[in-house]
């Protein structure tokens, strides 16, 4: 490792062009690269000196090589291209120019190019004044200087990852345009723009975001590694088609015994996601006991009155302009049919010739309902606590029941669609 020093410079290449061998002359700046062949031609006259760079023509630049390998040349003059893959025995010497702008590994590659043979290989490296140095570079020259023996390379690298920093690919330390973008979105447009050089078709990206406030969430015991509950999170979302749901359930059940409740919830706010994307809703969240679905405007496949007809069939759907349609989860779909003899006549009194009387006799009557306290007698267990709130508590209410909200979710995009 020494200073730019032109004698220094002209004594390497005549120590190795006196013993018959080569030199390798690393200039990394192809518009001085010309500049930096005269001075080497007036430093050592009687040396022949090639150029090669990337932006030369291929063939010049494989024709440079190959007199290289031939030794009709003395020195060859290049970029970083001889880094990898140039095994030529008789090039001994290499002499690397600015090494301080280099990487460690770079470093330690060129280096590689020589010592191919069985006689003494030297590298040079050619260094502004030391109190110029960056505190890294100075770490690397020093780590190369250091890992000189065979074998080394590993030793290198993890110590260049150590003085680079391995960096933060999915946390707050990003930049450049996974920055602005974040990871996800980048990574997708990279996939789609390989996939549109391809000639390949892109899928429509826009898919309906769905909200009902149910819990899929996949428990330790259950799924105990949590990238494996990552993936099927994200497959879970990504699945198109009830086809690829099935598949997944079928996969996770294989590996990890009967599906508990939270996975068949999760195929089943899969399953209305594609329902929800078939016929162009954009959006469906849960709101109390309600749920609102607001469709993309002028591109749903809803008929409007295929949609006006169901909601005048049913009370519990009501239309809000311009795209909007809001589910009561609280209310029957369809008039609720009963056997019951009481509801039968009340129903009667309510139609009947005395329906004005009975409804004037019954207008400040209010429902009765049964008592808070008979609860503990017709329970037919003896349970803990005996106050009127933990009686009267609803119970929690479950998703998956046949009037739960998913199936009533589902029941409505079937009907939306056209498989029912």
């Amino acid at each position: 490792m020494v200073k730019f020093d032109a004698d220094a410079i002209g004594r390497a290449i005549r120590t190795e062009i006196a013993r018959g061998g080569q030199i390798y002359f690393v200039h990394n700046r192809v518009e001085s690269i010309f500049s930096m062949g005269n001075l080497l031609q007036r430093l050592v006259p009687e040396a022949r000196v090639v150029i090669g760079h990337g932006q030369m023509n291929e063939d010049v630049l494989e024709r440079a090589m190959l007199d290289f390998m031939a030794h009709r040349f003395d020195v060859l003059l290049a970029t970083t291209i001889v880094e990898n893959g140039l095994d030529i025995p008789n090039a001994n010497t290499i002499v690397i120019n600015r090494a301080d702008r280099y990487g460690l590994s770079q470093l330690y590659q060129l280096r590689g190019r020589v010592g191919r043979s069985d006689r003494p290989a030297y590298a040079f490296l050619l260094i502004p004044p030391e109190q110029s140095l960056s505190p890294v570079a100075r770490k690397r020259l020093s780590a190369i200087k250091e890992f000189s023996d065979l074998g080394s390379g590993f030793r290198v690298a993890a110590l260049d990852l150590e003085i680079r920093g391995a960096g933060n690919l999915l946390g707050g330390q990003q930049s450049g345009h996974i920055d602005a973008v974040g990871f996800e979105m980048y990574m997708k447009l990279l996939e789609d723009t390989i996939r549109e050089l391809k000639g390949e078709d892109l899928e429509d990206d826009v898919r309906a975001v769905v909200n009902l406030k149910v819990d899929f969430r996949l428990e330790d015991a259950y799924v105990p590694d949590m990238n494996q509950r990552l993936t099927i999170y994200r497959r879970v979302a990504a699945a198109r088609t009830e086809n690829e749901i099935a598949t997944i359930v079928d996969e996770v059940r294989d590996r990890y015994g009967t599906p508990p409740t939270a996975l068949l919830n999760l195929a089943d706010y899969a399953r209305i996601r594609v329902l929800a994307d078939t016929i162009g809703v954009e959006t469906l969240d849960r709101e109390g006991s309600a749920v609102v679905l607001k469709f993309r405007e002028k591109k749903t496949t809803v008929d409007p009155v295929k949609l006006i007809k169901l909601v005048r069939e049913r009370n519990d759907l009501a239309i809000f302009p311009p795209a909007t349609v809001k589910l009561d989860l609280a209310a029957q779909g369809r008039e609720p049919v009963t056997s019951d003899p009481s509801a039968a006549l009340t129903k009667d009194r309510a139609s009947g010739p005395l329906a004005d009387t009975w409804a004037r006799a019954n207008r400040h009557r209010p429902a009765r309902k049964p008592a808070w306290w008979a609860a503990r007698a017709t329970a037919g267990a003896v349970m803990p606590g005996f106050s009127k709130a933990e009686i009267l508590k609803a119970p929690p209410e479950d998703p998956r029941a046949p009037d739960g909200v998913l199936d009533r979710v589902t029941g409505l995009l079937l009907a939306l669609s056209d498989e029912q």
